[in-house]
């Protein structure tokens, strides 16, 4: 059986008829959480913050990262958030062991090349492998970054907090590294 089949076969069990009541398509609690991709984070992260089906809306992407600050997909997503569904309060969420934090490029290059990419496509779209996947040194720092990338950007407005955490994926705890109601210059942006 291959894996899609078994993702079928599950879906099918899965369904019933009124088991899961429509939901509205903005978030409940009116926030948006953009976070990594780590599969350690499925069913753990949303939980450990006290969030259900329907109460945020959950932006990821392979370490939390924005490269892209003005049109990439992340910006896109939280401008839509906030205009179109009613976020009011952003929270980007780093966490320990990340991937991203030890990632080497070269080696990762390598791999792209021995699977059959060629070293000239690379090359030409993303010269700077490093840059292009946003490998960072340390998830705190990072958090940190994007989070006043967030706050600076231009579309973002300025009576949304954003906050910066960092979770652990072995225990569900959650550190804040930054807290958007106490942001520099936050109240008086607000003014």
């Amino acid at each position: 059986m291959t894996k899609l089949e078994s993702i079928i076969i599950a879906n099918r069990n899965f369904v019933r008829p009124d088991a899961f009541p429509p939901l509205p398509k903005s978030p409940k609690k009116q926030l948006a959480i953009f976070t990594c991709m780590d599969t350690r984070l499925v069913d753990f992260l949303e939980p450990a913050m006290g969030l259900k089906r329907g109460e945020a809306k959950v932006i990821k992407n392979a370490g939390n990262i924005i490269i892209d600050p003005m049109g990439g997909g992340v910006i896109r997503s939280l401008v839509a958030g906030i205009f179109m569904l009613g976020v009011e309060e952003v929270y980007v969420i780093g966490h320990r062991d990340c991937g991203m934090a030890e990632l080497d490029a070269d080696a990762l290059k390598e791999d792209m090349i021995a699977r059959g990419i060629s070293p000239d496509v690379i090359d030409i779209h993303v010269p700077d492998l490093k840059q292009w996947l946003g490998i960072f040194s340390h998830p705190v720092e990072n958090v940190e970054r994007v989070v006043k990338i967030l706050r600076h950007n231009p579309l973002i407005p300025k009576d949304v907090p954003i906050h910066g955490l960092l979770f652990c994926p072995n225990d569900g705890h959650l550190d804040v590294v930054v807290n958007g109601y106490t942001q520099e210059n936050f109240a008086e942006q607000l003014l």
